[in-house]
Parts: structure tokens; sequence; C-alpha cells
């Protein structure tokens, strides 16, 4: 496999946190507008290289998982805020997410993906099944109340993770 000039180098550098950081500070429509080319620059083209370098090796995990480097309906969440039932009326996030989704995505909804978020002063990258439908989370809840060396073994815990790692549940299901 070669190995690009990016790769080598990073794919993120202090541009894309002084930019976010700066959107947070002017969050309005004419600061974005005057700074959309550094936004292409210094956010988007480095955050689709990733997704599009992240493919390969997102292969040796699993074929199956999806990194999509298209810049609307791909793997990267899109800049713009949903503000139509918020308090908040801020135009944009102040972070850079994407997601990989297993390709069963489309049928099921409830199938395991990754997931990478920057903010200036925090990186989050996890797993897991997000908003699982009832029958599939009482199926992963049966499988830690039931075989719970299998969850303690989870090796983020076993690196130093440090965030949030969904707790085992106790009592009754």
């Amino acid at each position: 496999m070669a190995t690009t000039r990016h790769t080598q180098q990073g794919h993120f550098g202090r541009g894309l946190f002084r930019f976010l950081y700066d959107l947070k500070t002017h969050n309005d429509r004419d600061w974005f507008a005057a700074n959309k080319e550094r936004y292409a620059s210094e956010v988007e083209e480095p955050m689709l290289r990733f997704i599009a370098d992240l493919d390969e090796r997102l292969a040796k995990v699993s074929a199956r998982f999806v990194a999509d480097p298209r810049r609307t309906g791909g793997s990267m969440f899109r800049i713009h805020r949903d503000t139509r039932f918020s308090k908040d009326k801020s135009p944009y996030k102040t972070a850079v997410g994407a997601h990989f989704p297993h390709e069963a995505r489309e049928k099921d909804r409830s199938v395991p993906g990754f997931y990478l978020h920057l903010e200036p002063g925090s990186a989050v990258g996890g797993g897991g099944i997000y908003h699982p439908d009832p029958i599939s989370l009482k199926r992963m809840r049966d499988r830690i109340v039931y075989h719970p060396n299998e969850w303690k073994a989870v090796p983020a815990r076993k690196a130093g993770y440090r965030g949030r790692v969904a707790q085992a549940p106790t009592g009754r299901l």
C-alpha cells in the first residue's frame, strides 16, 4: 500500500481547530460566507481526504463498513445545524464529525458503526449502535447481563479510554 503525503503528515492541522474555534466565536452566516474558502481548505477537504484514506483501513476491520468521501450524503456530517426545534438558533456546528456505518444500515437502522468527532480541545472516536430498535437493544442488554466477563474485557477499558463507556445494566430488564 502506497502512503500518501497526507497520511505521513496527518490529515488534520491546526487550521481545522482554529477555524472551528473562530466559528464558535462568530457563529453567523455573514462570517461563514466570508470564511467559506477557509472552511473548504481547513475543514472539509482534510476530513474528506481522511474518509477516503480510511476506506482501505476500515476494510481490514470489515469490508461491510462504509467510508464514503462524498461532500453530500457521505460519511461527513454537514456543518449546518438543524435549528427548527432548538432554542439555540446558531446556524453552524462548532465541531466536525463523520460516521462509518455498516452497509446494512440502509435496510436496518440497528447495525453497528464507527464515529469521529473533532472540536477544539476534544477528539472523540467511538463505535457502537446508535438508537437501536427495542429487539436489538434487549439482545445487547441480555448479552451484557448474562456474559459480564465479555463486557469487562472490552478493549477500550484496557487502553485507558477516557470518556463515557456504557455501564452494564443492573437489575431486571
